[in-house]
């Protein structure tokens, strides 16, 4: 039997929808660590990510509690994928840009590229960097300029920023002022969020 759901709830429900930004994304490349996938899926919650996709092809995909942060996953559509050349074409359809997080010599500061664009952000493995197969088809690559000694910042955290300068340009460009989903996609979408 199906739960009733306030009017309030649904209101919210209806606020947060009409925000979610369809051609933003995160590609989640073999992130093994149930605390950092979490904090990333909030983040994307709360800058208005509809959709993450899942890499994993060397390591299981983590098993995320219930605890707040874990919460955020129910809000998110997980899309899983174990082709590289596959998910890439899904991610650049309609022109869309896939930049991939790394320190090279051509690696540009986040705030040197265009979120107003659909956009794709391979955040990847602390350790191993970005999977072979991946930085072989997305040259683009991504950083977060560093003031001092240390070189990066933990996964989560360099999502959020990431996803900060996207929604501060998407902002200033009034992508969050209409939805990004068209009416029928909206009204599924709410008919699936009631239920949850």
């Amino acid at each position: 039997m199906r739960r009733e759901i306030s009017e309030k709830r649904k209101q919210r429900i209806d606020q947060v929808l009409a925000r979610r930004q369809r051609d933003l994304t995160l590609v989640m490349d073999n992130i093994w660590d149930p605390h950092n996938v979490s904090a990333v899926l909030r983040s994307c919650d709360a800058f208005g990510v509809s959709d993450v996709h899942l890499y994993y092809t060397i390591s299981q995909w983590p098993d995320l509690g219930r605890k707040s942060s874990g919460s955020a996953k129910k809000w998110i559509r997980l899309n899983q994928h174990v082709d590289a050349p596959s998910m890439v074409e899904v991610l650049t359809r309609e022109g869309g840009q896939v930049l991939r997080t790394g320190f090279s010599a051509t690696a540009r500061p986040v705030m040197a590229f265009d979120f107003t664009r659909p956009t794709a952000v391979i955040l990847s493995n602390e350790h191993r960097g970005t999977s072979p197969e991946l930085a072989a088809l997305v040259p683009d690559e991504v950083y977060i300029p560093m003031q001092g000694m240390v070189q990066s910042l933990n996964v989560s955290v360099a999502a959020a920023i990431i996803l900060y300068e996207a929604f501060t340009q998407r902002y200033r460009a009034g992508l969050y002022d209409a939805p990004s989903f068209d009416a029928g996609e909206l009204a599924a979408l709410r008919a699936e969020w009631y239920g949850r």
